[in-house]
């Protein structure tokens, strides 16, 4: 039966040692212990090898072995049966101190194959230590004038242990004048300390003996004590008194330095040397001990430094007045000193910005900074009312208290003000009332908003015809209000067609500069007038523009000599010469023929003028040529000693510089009366009532011109007045200024520089504008500027004839 019972615990031991090993196999175990300290050598622990699974008879083999972390031996373990058993003393006070939980740890090694386990062994506390006070005795010095109910403080005493082990009671040993006072849990500002039961007398009780008691609560209870020497003082048993024990002042800050603040005055019930009292500062609160002084004699305090409201604003003043007796006795107040603002303090004012510069085409009502004010006065002194400078497109609005807005309050123009320098004014309201300032500049930023623009809408500009190709003839220039690129200007001529050719073949603008260059040479003959536009437009996004007209007028120069026309058809016509057959019998100033030439210039360069050309060596001829009429007549009556073939040549000059001319040659055949024809005869007659007509319209036509010249003159000197601020504008090719006066064989003639002018503006057929000066002919010469005007109308209809008044 015995057998049995032990080969069944065997086999159950053997599943739980195999179960422990596979499951710490896996990984190491933990085991928890506790003993008391102070057990003695070779006390129980626990049965460490069978709580790890391990057998008796492997630990051994297996090296069992046991490591304590910093614990030294206090702790060992039986190889023969497994226990761990004390070793050596445990103070758990030494181990852990007063730490509420105190274990041992503990690491079991065992090799083949190699664990590790953790055992873990709780010290518990046993009542091992007795309270402790820090000295043998406490000496009390208590004058005999204390009153009942006077507390002293006491040295508690410690305790090393824990728990319930450490908590102590105290009792006092019996007496008729003291009792003790214990801290209580629910009052940790309450201390041990005696309390006066009754009033002490020296001559009754110079001195106490008096034994407090400490206990713990532990089991069994352990205990400490003190002696207390009480000495009963005598002499001087009163204290001295002020008459309030606080006292509530109000300064003004900044308040002089030496001003007497208060007087105290305390009083001593002693008599003698122990009634005489000194006064002394024992704190001032905030540490402001320097800023009063008390004067130990008399009890008066003064300031000491500067009083600041915005630094303290309220001080307390502990004084102690303390007698001379042995020993001494004091007495305490308090003086609490309110600090009354003044208005010392300037305001302060803060400008944070936000979008600077501003766009000059930013909205109103756009934030432009944000200021804040400040004032470290209080009441009135500190309300801080802030202002701008007047008469700006800004204003300022209250956005929080002391907290406000620049804001945009009207549109910006940069090309009107750039910069704006703003003075922001805070101002408090104490008396006199302070204030500060800042400066803000603003900047105002461009846009394109301004388009280039011209001194006029356009310019007259005279260039002579034949200019050298590339002349610089003008130069146009445009003023653009913005900045930077915004106001950096390009030129560029508006293509139009002028004729059958563009613009651009005839002339060119420089895009920077803005000059304008003649590409080829002009023609007055073909082109009179060109008349276009140049662009001025900026760099801007987008780009702004305008333009400018140009009125360029060709100034005539003689570049053409005279054309003589062709012959009438008739008998007396011939290639190359004017052939005419003339009566002997012809009186003096008779007409034979007339010779008739065209000039393609214009004014003088177009006038032409005739005059006879002698043959060498031959006599004075009987015939003349009108001057200006190209009429041949005859000077006196012809006889049979004139050839009968005379051969006249003719210079036809016009009044250009220098003057270009041409020859004509005249053949007229001298016959006798009788063989004149009949046709001639009546082609005389009719000539002669021809130019009495035309004399007549001729006069009507000076008088025309002549008014028509005036009114001309009238609008040229208005037009000049109203240009004679403009700055000239001459091209480098030199376009020549009017010649208002001109001397010629007949006189002094006023001309202007174009006798027509064919405006090319590429909007119509040419414009032909009549600008006439009449001149101002001799008597006899009306007829033959009439006669002349006739023929060349009816004989070239549409042509410039020779005898044209000079026409500009």
């Amino acid at each position: 039966m015995f057998v049995s019972q032990r080969r069944g615990l065997g086999t159950v031991r053997l599943l739980l040692s195999l179960l422990l090993l596979a499951a710490w196999e896996a990984g190491s175990g933990q085991v928890y212990y506790s003993v008391s300290e102070e057990a003695k050598h070779g006390t129980f622990v626990g049965r460490i090898a069978q709580d790890l699974g391990l057998e008796l008879v492997e630990l051994v083999p297996r090296l069992f072995r046991v490591a304590s972390k910093g614990r030294g031996d206090l702790l060992e373990v039986n190889l023969q049966n497994g226990i761990l058993f004390v070793n050596s003393r445990i103070d758990r006070e030494e181990l852990c101190g007063r730490s509420a939980e105190c274990s041992i740890h503990l690491e079991v090694i065992v090799d083949r194959p190699l664990q590790v386990f953790h055992v873990e062994v709780e010290v518990k506390d046993i009542n091992d230590n007795p309270p402790v006070f820090p000295l043998r005795e406490q000496k009390l010095l208590i004058s005999e004038s204390k009153q009942p109910d006077s507390k002293f403080p006491l040295e508690g005493a410690s305790d090393a242990d824990i728990g319930e082990n450490a908590q102590l009671t105290y009792r006092l040993s019996q007496n008729e004048y003291f009792s003790l006072e214990l801290p209580t849990n629910n009052k940790q500002s309450k201390r041990l300390s005696l309390t006066l039961k009754k009033s002490l007398d020296r001559e009754e009780t110079p001195e106490l003996n008096l034994l407090l008691t400490a206990a713990d609560k532990g089991k069994p209870e352990l205990t400490g004590t003190i002696q207390l020497l009480v000495h009963v003082l005598d002499i001087n048993d009163n204290d001295p008194e002020f008459e309030q024990s606080e006292y509530k002042l109000r300064l003004m800050e900044n308040t002089a330095k030496e001003t007497i603040v208060i007087k105290l005055n305390a009083t001593d019930r002693d008599e003698g040397v122990n009634g005489e009292v000194t006064y002394s500062l024992m704190s001032i609160k905030p540490n402001g001990k320097p800023l009063f002084t008390l004067n130990e004699n008399n009890g008066e305090v003064r300031i000491n430094g500067t009083l600041d409201y915005e630094e303290n604003k309220f001080y307390e003043i502990e004084v102690q007045a303390t007698d001379k007796g042995n020993p001494p006795m004091a007495g305490h107040c308090t003086i609490w000193v309110e600090i009354l603002d003044a208005n010392d303090n300037a305001p302060e004012v803060t400008v944070t910005s936000l979008s600077l510069p501003v766009r000059e085409d930013t909205q109103p009502s756009t934030v432009i900074a944000l200021i804040s004010v400040s004032d470290r006065d209080s009441g009135a002194n500190g309300q801080v009312t802030c202002s701008l400078t007047p008469q700006v497109p800004f204003k300022i609005i209250s956005t929080f208290k002391n907290y406000y807005s620049l804001v945009l309050d009207s549109s910006l123009d940069r090309e009107s003000v750039a910069n704006y320098e703003l003075v922001v004014t805070a101002r408090d309201g104490g008396s006199p009332s302070l204030s500060a300032t800042a400066s803000v500049s603003v900047d105002v930023a461009d846009v394109n908003d301004n388009a280039p623009t011209f001194a006029q809408p356009e310019y007259t500009v005279f260039v002579k015809e034949n200019n050298p190709p590339g002349c610089h003839i003008f130069t146009v220039s445009a003023r653009d209000a913005d900045a930077q690129e915004n106001a950096l200007v390009s030129y560029s001529l508006v293509e139009r067609r002028v004729g059958e050719r563009a613009l651009s073949s005839y002339v060119s603008v420089h895009a920077e500069s803005g000059k304008v260059y003649a590409l080829q040479p002009l023609d007055h003959e073909e082109l009179e007038l060109l008349q276009f536009q140049v662009s001025a437009r900026d760099a801007g996004v987008p780009p702004l523009g305008s333009n400018v007209t140009l009125q360029v007028f060709v100034l005539d120069e003689n570049d053409n000599a005279p054309a003589l026309l062709p012959p009438p058809p008739g008998p007396g016509g011939g290639a190359g010469a004017v052939s005419q057959l003339v009566a002997r019998s012809v009186g003096a100033g008779h007409v034979v023929a007339k010779v008739r030439a065209v000039d393609a210039d214009s004014g003088y360069n177009a006038w032409l003028s005739y005059e006879l050309q002698a043959a060498a060596g031959a006599a004075r001829s009987p015939f003349r040529v009108g001057l200006y009429t190209g009429e041949i007549s005859t000077t006196r009556a012809l006889d049979e000693a004139d050839a009968p073939r005379q051969r006249l040549l003719v210079l036809v000059k016009d009044h250009g510089e220098p003057a270009l001319t041409a020859t004509a040659t005249v053949l007229l055949s001298l016959e006798d009366s009788g063989q004149a024809p009949k046709a001639s005869s009546r082609a005389s007659t009719g000539a002669a009532g021809a130019e009495a007509a035309v004399v007549d319209v001729n006069v009507y036509l000076i008088v025309a011109i002549c008014a028509v010249s005036s009114l001309f003159v009238l609008t040229l000197l208005l037009y000049t007045a109203l240009r004679c601020s403009a700055p000239p504008s001459e091209g480098a090719c030199g376009p020549g200024k009017p010649r208002l006066v001109c001397s010629s064989a007949v006189g002094s003639w006023s001309y202007s520089q174009q006798r027509r002018q064919r405006v090319c503006s590429g909007e119509g057929p040419p414009k032909a504008d009549l600008m006439a000066f009449s001149p101002c002919l001799p008597p006899g010469l009306d007829r033959e500027v009439g006669e002349e005007r006739q023929d060349a109308e009816s004989n070239h209809p549409g042509q410039v004839s020779s005898i044209d008044s000079p026409l500009f």
